[in-house]
């Protein structure tokens, strides 16, 4: 087996790792990178690799980061299946068609504001803003995807296949392992924590020959996941008792319904004002209908509440905003409210016009409630940076920036180590991922000392036999 690194290496977005065994080749993942604007439009257009020869994809689970680039990889060529969980292959649908359709529009959107430029400029060929991916793109590639229960052995293509197991990180996530002759590798995705609403516990890895572990947390610890309701009403009745808005750019799939199901408790309970709440994402909107779907991939705590209370999200003073002319509207709504709107690191979609609108007066709240990539305008805001700029324009942020970092859905320093202890003795080398540099050091370091084992911190396009 051979593994090359494509994607995630040395930064937390665009997970990618190619596999070649008997002269096939599959990807695991196959992400958008994330972070400056230019930085990332010039990765997300190009492989380095023929997308035509690639065999097959297995998809850890539906983020961005981890499946935005498989619309683009069928442009270049790709026809070969992409092997996944029947609630990833749902979220898909969703999530790749609105990446798309955010792209066309973000597209028309810049090419108006410099029509002017390119007037007196008509044979510039930079001025015209392209999608990286249409949304017939994306509609090509919903066919290809292969639906597999978890624990279940499937044949990928040659001599390669692969089994999934419940990562707990988000709806349908998984960890995968690939075997290929005698090599067991073990690819973690994206690990979750115990205790996460509404989705099940990750679990205990099986044996493995290698491991590719993400690093995002390797670094630090959570807060315990209880006080992230406590810390979510403070913010919500001091914001509301200023008259101010509560922003929260909220990663359509996972947060924003961690995020409600929340909120419907606390106003049962009567620990917040019963103040309007939006879901400003049309995308949001779609992924909840798939969250009442499968309900198989819930805990035990979350199922009860269903059972008790009919729907974890929805409740009288919610709702979910699909028509633009309504999302519009919200900026001259005058009372408190709490606007939950994607994206997740606030670099597309409604929640940055939200941000353009509100981040200036200092009664409004900006709430970040999960990671935020380098270079990313949730960073900016997250680090107090003073003035940002949205779509090319300065900001001055007198907003309150608050953050809620127990929510996260990736494991932290000692998650990981936790997680990966059952099958340390069994390992002959682990590769660290999707992580910023620091983070992995630490967490190299940490897994080096424990369990006596090589790590390798690999660049993007290394290669290692196994």
């Amino acid at each position: 087996m051979q593994i090359t690194f494509r994607g995630a290496c040395r930064t937390v977005t665009g997970s990618s790792h190619e596999i070649q065994y008997g002269g096939k080749r599959i990807l695991l993942d196959c992400g958008f990178f994330q972070g400056r604007r230019a930085e990332a439009n010039e990765k997300n257009r190009w492989f380095a690799f023929p997308p035509a020869e690639v065999d097959a994809v297995v998809l850890s689970h539906a983020h961005i980061d981890h499946s935005g680039k498989l619309p683009k990889l069928v442009q270049k060529g790709f026809r070969g299946p992409i092997y996944t969980t029947s609630a990833t292959v749902d979220l898909c649908k969703s999530m790749l068609a609105d990446s798309a359709f955010i792209q066309e529009k973000d597209a028309e959107f810049l090419n108006r504001r410099t029509s002017r430029k390119r007037r007196l400029q008509p044979d510039c060929p930079d001025c015209e803003v392209e999608p990286i991916y249409t949304v017939a793109d994306a509609n090509a590639t919903f066919p290809l995807f292969r639906s597999m229960p978890m624990h279940e052995s499937a044949n990928v293509v040659g001599d390669i296949s692969y089994t999934a197991y419940e990562a707990g990180h988000m709806l349908g996530s998984s960890f995968v392992k690939v075997e290929a002759g005698p090599t067991r590798l073990l690819f973690s995705g994206d690990v979750g924590r115990k205790n996460l609403p509404i989705i099940r516990d990750p679990e205990a890895p099986p044996a493995a020959d290698y491991l590719i572990m993400e690093s995002t947390y390797g670094d630090r610890l959570h807060q315990p996941i209880e006080h992230a309701k406590a810390k979510l009403a403070e913010i919500i009745n001091r914001t509301a008792q200023r008259g101010g808005k509560i922003i929260a750019p909220a990663f359509a799939v996972g947060r924003t319904q961690q995020i409600v199901m929340m909120i419907n408790e606390l106003i049962l309970a009567q620990q917040i004002p019963d103040i309007p709440v939006f879901v400003d994402s049309p995308l949001a909107t779609n992924v909840t209908e798939i969250f009442r779907t499968h309900t198989e991939c819930y805990d035990s705590e979350t199922a009860r509440f269903l059972a008790d209370h009919n729907d974890p999200f929805g409740f009288r003073r919610l709702r979910y905003i699909r028509d633009v002319e309504e999302s519009k509207a919200l900026n001259s709504f005058r009372r408190p409210c709490m606007i939950i709107s994607a994206s997740g690191m606030a670099e597309a979609g409604r929640v940055v016009h939200h941000l353009a609108n509100n981040v200036h007066d200092p009664r409004n709240t900006v709430l970040i409630t999960g990671f935020q990539a380098a270079n990313s305008l949730g960073r900016k805001l997250l680090e107090g940076q003073k003035e940002v700029n949205i779509f090319g324009e300065p900001f001055q942020v007198r907003a309150e920036i608050a953050k809620i970092n127990e929510l996260s859905g990736h494991a932290d320093q000692n998650e990981l180590l936790a997680w990966m202890e059952p099958i340390a003795k069994g390992l002959k080398h682990v590769f660290l991922v999707h992580g910023e540099p620091t983070q992995q050091e630490a967490l190299a370091a940490l897994i080096r000392s424990r369990y006596s084992l090589p790590v390798t911190i690999p660049e993007s396009g290394d290669t290692f036999a196994c």
